[in-house]
């Protein structure tokens, strides 16, 4: 398996994950404790953890035992969704450019900032100028409302060319096959493979989300995203199953809710 975190999971880290995968993004107190008891969370850790992720907002409960995604972290499931699906329009010729306007902005507004257009899958041209192909709608934070213009067209040149300076491609394409093997390697069959799966399945939904989408036409022709889709789409399959399986053992108060793949683990704190 491919061994990409070394870094200790948090009880926090794990919750978020768990809730991030799960379809509607609500669990119950019972399924989340024993999810973390995997990574060696104890019952307390768990849920002092879930109080803390309800006072600044990424969750809420409904006063009997339920937690919901809420605030950035129900915002980043969303892009989570997007990222695995990998669905992209057609390609039309032309990039969208937008530029950013606003100077002097402080050092945590511009990160911010930054985050916001690399989120909406826009690559840096040149300072305070991003650009992608026109196959995605741009999506856009309503905080760059403000700090932003927004052009379409066409670009001279070759397009691929340019593509491939703005996204490191090949670098993308080695580690998506990397993900491919480690999922033939590690075949879900029985709690022992919990936990390096939840792992291995952060790995490859981060990967999603560092995927740029480009329209085939600017893509090498054997890029491995759509493969990669499929192959994990397999493995979670089989995965949920052993989790299922798992959740419902004796001496497990069974989950009110189907959980479903098990999101990213390196939840950032503050992202959108």
């Amino acid at each position: 398996m491919v061994q990409e975190r070394k870094r200790p999971l948090t009880a926090r880290s794990v919750l978020a994950s768990a809730l991030l995968g799960a379809d509607p993004p609500e669990l119950p107190v019972a399924h989340l404790v024993h999810l973390a008891g995997l990574f060696g969370i104890n019952g307390n850790r768990a849920r002092v953890a879930l109080s803390r992720m309800v006072a600044s907002g990424e969750v809420t409960t409904d006063g009997a035992g339920s937690y919901r995604l809420s605030g950035h972290l129900l915002r980043r499931r969303d892009r989570q969704e997007a990222s695995r699906a990998g669905r992209a329009g057609r390609w039309s010729g032309a990039w969208h450019v937008v530029v950013v306007t606003t100077s002097g902005s402080p050092a945590e507004v511009r990160a911010a900032r930054r985050r916001s257009l690399e989120f909406a899958r826009l690559a840096e041209l040149r300072e305070g100028t991003w650009v992608r192909p026109d196959n995605l709608a741009l999506d856009l934070a309503p905080s760059l409302a403000s700090d932003v213009v927004v052009f379409t067209g066409p670009s001279d040149g070759d397009p691929a060319a340019l593509a491939g300076s703005l996204w490191d491609l090949g670098a993308w394409a080695r580690r998506a096959r990397e993900l491919q093997r480690a999922l033939v390697d590690l075949d879900p069959r029985g709690p022992a493979d919990l936990a390096p799966g939840f792992e291995l399945s952060a790995g490859v939904l981060r990967h999603f989300q560092a995927d740029p989408l480009l329209p085939d036409e600017l893509l090498p022709d054997d890029w491995p995203g759509g493969g990669l889709r499929r192959d994990y789409d397999d493995w979670d399959r089989r995965y949920r199953s052993v989790l299922a399986a798992w959740s419902r053992a004796p001496g497990r108060r069974p989950a009110r809710r189907r959980s479903a793949e098990l999101g990213e683990l390196a939840v950032q704190p503050g992202g959108q």
